[in-house]
């Protein structure tokens, strides 16, 4: 089986939100996600957040600590997404790659319809 390694990052501001965006396309429209994206062979899992944030909303970040790490298999990859707490340098984002997005407290996160290696994150960030 295909392994894929990718970031995720947990955005979160001073009155305790977290972001969350939702795809724009592909085989999972419409699912909602914390953005981030594939690690490149040259780059460490905070440089692939940094520029994957950059690319995806224009947005320079802190990147925190790491959370956990996820695995979790889909029909036709095995995915490693090393998920981290991190926080914009600067309030504005531009959605470039995302239809929408939501900052949400904690006891929201699982309204959404999340992307299933997504769901385990919601839930340990939900008891923690």
């Amino acid at each position: 089986m295909k392994h894929i390694a990718v970031v995720a990052a947990v955005i979160h501001n001073d009155a305790g939100l977290i972001l969350a965006t939702q795809r724009a396309t592909g085989e999972w429209k419409d699912y909602w996600e914390f953005p981030g994206g594939k690690i490149e062979p040259h780059e460490t899992p905070q440089d692939a957040l940094r520029r994957e944030i950059w690319e995806e909303l224009e947005g320079r970040i802190f990147v925190d600590r790491l959370i956990q790490t996820v695995e979790y298999d889909y029909p036709k990859f095995h995915l490693t997404m090393h998920c981290y707490w991190c926080r914009f340098k600067s309030k504005q984002f531009v959605l470039k790659e995302h239809l929408s997005a939501r900052w949400l407290q904690r006891e929201e996160l699982d309204t959404l319809n999340w992307l299933p290696a997504d769901e385990e994150l919601v839930r340990s960030l939900k008891l923690s």
